[in-house]
């Protein structure tokens, strides 16, 4: 179904201003995950938790909904705007591609200039995100999700006639819903302390160069296919693992996020289908102006036939009106709740690196036990031979437990103080949308009053 996008609201066009701390971002960590017990082989054991070195903190402050919409201030604060805009179809058939405009302002002085633009395809911003997952996922930090590919919509459009000139604007309903994805990923990321002044992140709306590719866009690939795999064994992991938790503020977080993102699916159920609903009734109501203007026409009483007339007119109105009412209820409330349910599915992710750096842990612990009864056994045969380098295997191993329980504490805490900055910039970002979209519905009820009212007349002058 066609949808004039010239009535999709606004605040998809609009810059997101973000207030930035000048903070330092700290490396990220390069070391191999520990398996879980039992999932190595001893030839394999001495190679685990090389150079596993604890991430350095950053210094992080809260963000509050009140900066999004600040500018510089008298006080020196940074601000960074990022706008996607003007989609372009690059190429011809199967080969070709969209490329979106990213517009950036802002004063941070890791930027080298305060305006500028740069042109992005669709396997870019998969690039930066699989770039930043693999940085800071580890260390507790929630990235937020990058729109998921979808097979049918770019094959509509590599396969349309439409022209290839650059600048030439590609007015579809799938195009503007990927480039508004698009525009709240890179605003969302841009909103977080330690992600805005990563240097990869900076490169990607700086840099004119072309990036690297990403290389999982590919939807039926054989390595796709043990990508799903692999998530599909990860989930069974997060449903059936229990940890021994000592910290009760985990569990009740655990549980609070599954009840919201339950509850938002439910929601996101209910808003699809309000979006048909609305559509279907601003057909129906151009079905019903259609046959008022038909009436009106071969009506004989003179009063009568010019209130059918402005009948069909209203019913016109009417009908574009719930044609905006359909496209406020997508653009404001649905995209926005599916925006968030991908968030829910990030914060997961972070739990569950949790419990693999648990097992990490209690992996490093089963090994120092069993080093320990090596050495035992050594001491009581008196197997001075083999005492040495038992004791060095103890000394190892307890360097390991050591760095994988700092670890375990290190992303326990930063969970904490992830959560606390999600949860301010969630309650505001619901109640910012919903109070717009509250306005924009009473805006349209008050049109719809003010057709009915002028009908009136015509109304009364029946005889």
């Amino acid at each position: 179904m066609e949808v004039d996008t010239a009535t999709t609201p606004e605040h998809n066009r609009e810059f997101a201003d973000v207030d930035i701390n000048n903070g330092s971002v700290s490396g990220a960590s390069d070391e191999e995950e520990v398996p879980a017990p039992g999932s190595v082989t001893l030839e394999q054991e001495n190679d685990l938790f090389v150079s596993a070195m604890t991430p350095s903190e950053v210094h992080q402050r809260r963000i509050s909904a009140s900066n999004l919409e600040e500018v510089l201030t008298d006080d020196g604060d940074y601000f960074i705007q990022i706008v996607i805009s003007d989609p372009q179809k690059v190429g011809d058939g199967m080969s070709s591609y969209l490329a979106y405009k990213v517009t950036t302002k802002t004063n941070i002085p890791k930027f080298k200039r305060n305006e500028f633009s740069t042109l992005r395809r669709f396997s870019d911003f998969l690039g930066i995100h699989d770039l930043l997952v693999n940085k800071y996922l580890r260390m507790g930090r929630i990235i937020p999700p990058a729109p998921s590919k979808n097979i049918i919509g770019s094959t509509k459009v590599k396969m349309s006639p439409q022209q290839t000139e650059p600048g030439t604007p590609i007015n579809q309903e799938w195009i503007e819903i990927r480039r508004a994805a698009l525009e709240r990923f890179v605003q969302r990321t841009a909103q977080h302390p330690v992600l805005r002044v990563d240097l990869d992140f900076i490169n990607f709306l700086e840099s004119d160069q072309e990036l690297p590719r990403a290389v999982n866009t590919s939807a039926l690939s054989g390595a796709g296919v043990i990508r799903l795999f692999n998530k599909v064994g990860e989930t069974v992991n997060k449903i059936t693992y229990k940890m021994d938790e000592n910290d009760p503020w985990f569990d009740d977080k655990i549980t609070e996020v599954e009840h919201l993102d339950s509850n938002l699916q439910k929601l996101s159920s209910a808003l699809k289908s309000l979006v048909s609903s609305r559509r279907e009734l601003s057909v129906l109501t151009g079905l019903v102006a259609k046959s008022a203007a038909m009436l009106s026409t071969c009506e004989e009483h003179t009063g009568l036939s010019r209130a059918l007339s402005n009948l069909a007119d209203v019913e016109e109105k009417i009908e574009l009106l719930r044609s905006e009412q359909a496209n406020s209820d997508f653009y404001i409330l649905a995209e926005f709740v599916k925006d968030y349910l991908g968030l829910f599915g990030a914060i997961k992710c972070i739990f569950h690196e949790r419990v693999k750096a648990f097992q990490n842990w209690q992996y490093a612990q089963m090994q120092l036990s069993k080093r320990r009864e090596n050495r035992g056994r050594f001491e009581l045969a008196n197997r001075a031979d083999k005492l040495d380098q038992a004791q060095q295997e103890v000394e190892e191993w307890q360097g390991k437990v050591q760095r994988c329980q700092q670890q375990f504490d290190d992303i326990s805490a930063e969970i904490k103080r992830e959560m606390e900055r999600f949860e301010l910039s969630r309650v505001k970002d619901f109640k910012a949308n919903i109070i717009k979209y509250i306005e924009v519905q009473m805006a349209h009820q008050q049109q719809i009053i003010s057709y009915w009212e002028a009908f009136a007349p015509f109304a009364r002058e029946i005889v």
